[in-house]
């Protein structure tokens, strides 16, 4: 279901951005070119977050269990990085791949273009927070997943 459009409360940068926008982006047209390159660029990311996390899970399935039975460390890093890998894709499905089409977006009552646009930069700008939360979630738990392999191959205990 789609975000109402009052749920973006842009802040002062993002109202200057707005304007920075239409200024270098030939008028509202091309500023909305450049906002939707954007956004393409955080879907693309976050589909290749989604790669990366699902090869873990998949190498995951015809390693782990004798990664596991290798000892308490390789058990708990394993299981823990698993959890942090399967948070991260539970927050890219829900969070930066989640679509909000730009055209969903009103100019506030009494705003102008620039009004219209600093809505859109500020759910940008949540997005890229999001998308920031999403890898390092995955890498904390790609780590965690590579320090039980390490303790694998090093012996089966720590």
């Amino acid at each position: 279901m789609p975000t109402p459009p009052s749920a973006e409360k842009p802040v002062a940068c993002q109202h200057d951005e707005a304007r920075h926008l239409l200024s270098i982006g030939t008028g509202l047209d091309g500023a909305l070119r450049l906002l939707m390159t954007q956004f393409a660029v955080l879907q693309t990311r976050s589909q290749l977050l989604l790669t990366v996390a699902t090869l873990a899970l998949t190498i995951t399935g015809f390693s782990g269990p004798r990664i596991a039975a290798a000892g308490d460390f390789q058990r708990l890093a394993l299981a823990g990085g698993l959890a942090l890998v399967l948070g991260s894709m539970l927050l890219i499905l829900g969070g930066s791949l989640r679509i909000r089409w730009v055209t969903q977006f009103r100019r506030p009552e009494g705003g102008d273009d620039a009004a219209l646009l600093a809505q859109i930069v500020c759910y940008r700008d949540r997005k890229t927070r999001l998308f920031f939360l999403e890898v390092c979630l995955l890498l904390a738990g790609l780590a965690a997943y590579v320090a039980a392999i390490i303790g694998y191959f090093l012996g089966g205990r720590l």
